[in-house]
């Protein structure tokens, strides 16, 4: 069985690949969810991580969660009894949520197919969307009498807010790329041969600016989701007051007066 998760290297970037294309990159085991956990971790302890990408190889994002495991109570979903799956819930899908919620690095989801369910809210719980033209949508949880277990609920309405939020997983229907863009769900929409190079031209324009400056920016934007704006302000001067200590601040600076460009160094 090949490996769930490679990580791959473009300076600044790292290209976080799901790579089970036969099972549509499904979640279906504990060690699924460990080494996509370890992936992410990695990029905020790497501190010449500047931005990321996360797509799947195949045909398909990710297929959520493994059906089969499910129906054979094995997987990362129903065991025994419910206080079990309760634990289970805990200690697998949702250990992915917070390490995405907890990584400090730009994250932009690369969605080259099928989206689903659990594969949705991972797109979800990255920064920014570009999806392939051929890329499908779809809180399917419904469709098979569950929930999203994985903090779906609140993730995917502070992306398209609540109404449609409610739509997708009152109806459990699946959207194409386009209507995807149409509310919001994506930022763009590209041909699926210039996915990564989109993807990556992205990464490249954050990855130049100052890295210390970007992870306490994504970090004011994340805990700005749901505090209150005098909480924000308390915070914002905090993370300023470190900003303007850092050597790339000073750099941009010198820069501008001497009407050059500047040359960051991450510190």
């Amino acid at each position: 069985m090949t490996s769930f998760v490679n990580v791959e290297r473009r300076g600044r970037i790292a290209v976080v690949t799901l790579n089970r294309p036969d099972s549509l990159n499904a979640i279906a085991t504990h060690q699924d969810c460990h080494d996509l956990v370890e992936a992410i971790e990695s990029l905020t302890d790497d501190r010449s991580i500047s931005a990321a990408i996360l797509t799947g190889s195949g045909r398909a994002f990710s297929a959520g969660g493994n059906l089969k495991a499910m129906k054979e109570r094995n997987g990362i979903g129903p065991l025994d009894q419910p206080d079990s799956t309760r634990h289970n819930y805990r200690r697998g899908v949702q250990r992915i949520t917070t390490a995405f919620m907890d990584c400090e690095v730009p994250l932009i989801a690369a969605i080259n197919g099928h989206a689903v369910g659990l594969g949705c809210d991972l797109a979800c719980l990255c920064d920014m969307r570009i999806a392939a033209d051929s890329a499908k949508f779809s809180a399917s949880f419904i469709k098979v009498g569950i929930v999203p277990g994985d903090g779906g609920a609140w993730s995917l309405q502070r992306v398209v807010g609540y109404a449609r939020a409610a739509e997708m997983f009152f109806t459990g229907d699946r959207y194409s790329a386009q209507e995807a863009l149409g509310f919001g769900l994506v930022s763009r929409v590209v041909p699926d041969e210039h996915l990564l190079p989109e993807a990556l031209a992205l990464a490249e324009r954050i990855a130049a600016n100052p890295a210390r400056a970007l992870r306490l920016t994504k970090r004011l934007l994340r805990e700005a989701q749901t505090q209150r704006m005098s909480e924000i302000l308390e915070l914002s001067a905090a993370y300023q007051a470190l900003a303007h200590e850092t050597g790339d601040h000073a750099e941009a600076l010198d820069a501008f007066m001497a009407k050059r460009d500047p040359v960051f160094k991450g510190d």
